[in-house]
């Protein structure tokens, strides 16, 4: 299957954490850093997975925020620190290619924002990801 989707960084579970609806999914990517996926019991029991599972994280690039250090005080868990790599700009909006260890991401956001965070190239960012917008594959 092909995907639109392109962010996808393989890792593997580290524990899955079941509610009677949404499960938190903690996955170690294969650069070393962890993130969390909040995704449906359903989806759990569907994909098999279990601490130890072989997984793909996916997440579109119009759900990823940048910050020019890490954040506090904010509901966001999953901040991936990272280096911008290149930055392609339009008339209203940008893509911005940050490399995480173990992969990579792009962030869609706003000309205006790429500008007043001095995003170019070699710039350390911290990608920020809610949790409910990381979906996981089975590998």
């Amino acid at each position: 299957m092909s995907l639109s989707i392109r962010n996808q960084i393989a890792g593997t579970v580290l524990s899955v954490t079941a509610g009677e609806a949404m499960a938190s999914v903690k996955v170690r990517l294969a650069g070393g850093q962890d993130i969390t996926a909040a995704i449906t019991t359903d989806a759990v029991k569907d994909l098999g997975l279990a601490e130890g599972s072989a997984v793909t994280a996916l997440v579109k690039s119009t759900e990823v925020a940048l910050a020019t250090r890490p954040v506090e005080g904010i509901s966001i868990r999953n901040q991936l620190a990272g280096t911008v790599t290149d930055v392609s700009t339009g008339g209203a909006m940008g893509a911005v290619n940050v490399a995480v260890e173990g992969g990579g991401l792009t962030a869609a956001i706003t000309k205006d924002a790429v500008e007043e965070l001095g995003l170019a190239s070699g710039t350390a960012v911290v990608a920020l990801i809610k949790s409910t917008e990381i979906s996981l594959a089975a590998a």
